[in-house]
C-alpha cells in the first residue's frame, strides 16, 4: 500500500479539517461500497447484539458524533494484527470484553493529527475496564516519526500501536470499512461492528462521551 491512501473530505463535519480526508471513487457511495464489502463477514450470531445496541445509542449520534454510521447488519472485524511500542504483536481479539475505539492515523495526514488530542481526551475521561482507545499508526516509512509526534504532543494516555505494512488499513478497507484517513470503528466486547466514522471526530465532546457511555453500559 502506498504511504499515503488518499485521504477523503467529510461534509458532514463541522471541524475545518477537510484537507486530509480523501473520497475514494467521488460519490461511490459509501452505502453501496458497505454492502459489498460484508460479503463473507456479515450473519455472526453474535454480532446480532451489536446491531442492536446501534440502533439503540442511534440518537445519540448527532452533534460532533453525527458523521457516525451506525451498524445496520451483523458484521465481525477481521482480527487486526499490528505491534505495541515494544514491537510485540497485538490482535484486536487481544481486547475481548471491552469495547474498543479503534483508530488508524498517520503523521502525513493532517486531521488525524488535529484528531489526536481529543482522542487522547476520550481515553483520558474513559479508559477502564469497559473501554479503551486503540489508535494504530500506519506510518510505513519512519517508525520513530510517530512517536516523536506524540511526545511532542504530550500525548501520553495513548497507548501506542503501529502497522508499519498498513496492512490494518487494507484489512477494513476489504470489508468497506477504511476508505481514507482518519477511520474510526467502535467495536463491541465480541470484536463486532457498532458504528464506524470516515473522517474525523472530536471525540472528547459531552456528545462522543455521551455516546460511548450508552455504547459500554450494561443493560440494566
Amino acid at each position: 500500500m502506498p504511504e499515503n491512501p488518499s485521504p477523503l473530505p467529510t461534509a458532514t463535519r463541522r471541524l475545518p479539517l477537510a484537507i486530509g480526508t480523501v473520497l475514494i471513487g467521488a460519490v461511490l457511495g459509501w452505502t453501496g461500497i458497505r454492502i459489498g464489502g460484508l460479503r463473507g463477514t456479515q450473519g455472526d450470531p453474535a454480532c446480532r447484539g451489536a446491531v442492536d445496541l446501534a440502533r439503540k445509542i442511534a440518537p445519540l449520534a448527532h452533534g460532533e458524533v453525527a458523521a457516525l454510521t451506525m451498524a445496520t447488519a451483523p458484521l465481525r472485524l477481521p482480527d487486526l494484527t499490528f505491534q505495541d511500542a515494544d514491537g510485540k504483536p497485538k490482535k484486536l481479539s487481544d481486547w475481548r470484553g471491552k469495547t474498543v475505539l479503534v483508530n488508524l492515523w498517520a503523521t502525513w495526514c493532517v486531521p488525524c493529527r488535529k484528531e489526536m488530542p481529543a482522542l487522547e481526551g476520550l481515553q483520558t475521561k474513559l479508559e477502564g475496564p469497559n473501554f479503551e482507545v486503540v489508535a494504530i499508526n500506519i506510518d510505513t516509512r519512519d517508525p520513530e516519526k510517530p512517536k516523536k509526534f506524540l511526545k511532542e504532543a504530550s500525548l501520553t494516555r495513548l497507548g501506542f500501536f503501529s502497522d508499519e505494512k498498513a496492512k490494518v488499513f487494507q484489512d477494513l478497507k476489504s470489508i468497506g470499512r477504511a476508505l481514507g484517513m482518519p477511520t474510526s470503528v467502535l467495536v463491541d466486547a465480541q470484536g463486532c461492528e457498532i458504528a464506524t466514522i470516515a473522517g474525523p471526530a472530536e471525540w472528547d465532546s459531552d456528545d462522543a462521551v455521551k455516546l460511548i457511555t450508552a455504547a459500554t453500559t450494561p443493560p440494566g
